[in-house]
């Protein structure tokens, strides 16, 4: 009995996950459109980022998670659509979503954009019992096999840029609220994918000729999770290199994490980013931090726009 109950806790504690928060990556300046659909085509150019996340380093079952996203103008500057394809690993839990976005800039002008977007997503939820370790081999009181469910939603976001030097953005990414279940022989698991809500703003700010100063903030609400927010000051240096700290407040006591970035333009189109995160929480004995790889590229050049589409143009 004792040991049913132990796996029934951990498939319960599995199942769960589920509605809790999203995959969450440190550097999500440099790519809103997971979380915003509304940001498709806001830099004017054609762009291609990747992203890989290893989440407390060293603690068995803890999230890995890894992104590829395109965006870009279509037909015309005002109308932007992007494509995201993410994938998230946590403990038993297997999780790839799909999705499309549209935008459109409803004000278009020299100093000010306003852009509406919509999006469509398909996600694939598993659990993969066939990976689990089973206190005794023989025991068939819960399956053995994988099992995975579909599910679609939709997502709206605003997205805004003032001079090119600040933006702001309200999204809610999944507006319908699934519920997700499970049939596991003699039971049914159920969970629900509750609507997750962000708010975002940031600036480039001049220091000098060579010195931008980039504060930027990221704000996360979800029903039955502690509110979340994510504050980051980036210092850019002749649009090559970029250094910064960021803090996100989530977990408990002293927050979640500290987080170093660093970002390096290569050439005038690709670009690559790293950050590493300390973690506050009470997990920080018992992992080594996390790591975070992003590389990105813009598949040409806008000769059209008055000013540099590299870093920190990057950045909004």
């Amino acid at each position: 009995m004792k040991k049913n109950l132990l796996l029934l806790a951990f498939v319960v504690a599995a199942s769960t996950l589920f509605g809790q928060q999203e995959a969450q990556f440190t550097q999500y300046m440099y790519n809103k459109l997971p979380v915003n659909p509304a940001y498709a085509g806001a830099r004017g150019v054609p762009s291609l980022t990747a992203i890989y996340r290893s989440q407390w380093i060293g603690f068995d079952g803890a999230p890995q998670s890894a992104l590829v996203s395109f965006n870009g103008p279509f037909l015309t500057k005002r109308v932007g659509v992007g494509v995201t394809v993410q994938y998230l690993k946590i403990g038993l839990q297997r999780d790839i979503t799909g999705s499309l976005a549209y935008s459109y800039d409803v004000i278009s002008s020299d100093d000010v954009s306003l852009r509406l977007g919509l999006s469509g997503t398909l996600r694939s939820l598993g659990v993969a019992y066939n990976e689990a370790t089973f206190v005794d081999p023989g025991d068939q009181s819960i399956s053995s096999d994988r099992q995975n469910d579909i599910y679609g939603n939709v997502g709206a976001g605003i997205y805004a840029t003032i001079q090119d030097m600040y933006y702001v953005g309200v999204s809610v990414p999944r507006l319908y609220s699934n519920v997700i279940g499970f049939a596991n022989n003699n039971a049914t698991l159920l969970a629900k994918e509750y609507q997750h809500f962000y708010g975002m703003g940031g600036a480039i700010i001049p220091l000098s000729d060579d010195i931008n100063l980039m504060p930027a903030i990221l704000l996360k609400y979800v029903k039955n999770v502690p509110f979340d927010m994510d504050i980051n000051l980036n210092l850019d240096i002749r649009k090559k290199f970029t250094f910064g700290l960021s803090y996100r407040m989530g977990g408990d006591g002293a927050g979640d994490s500290v987080d170093l970035l660093a970002y390096w333009q290569a050439t005038d189109q690709m670009g690559v980013g790293a950050a590493y995160d300390f973690t506050l929480s009470k997990l920080k004995d018992y992992n080594a931090g996390s790591i975070e790889i992003l590389l990105h590229a813009d598949l040409k050049k806008d000769n059209g726009r008055k000013k540099n589409m590299t870093n920190p143009r990057f950045f909004m």
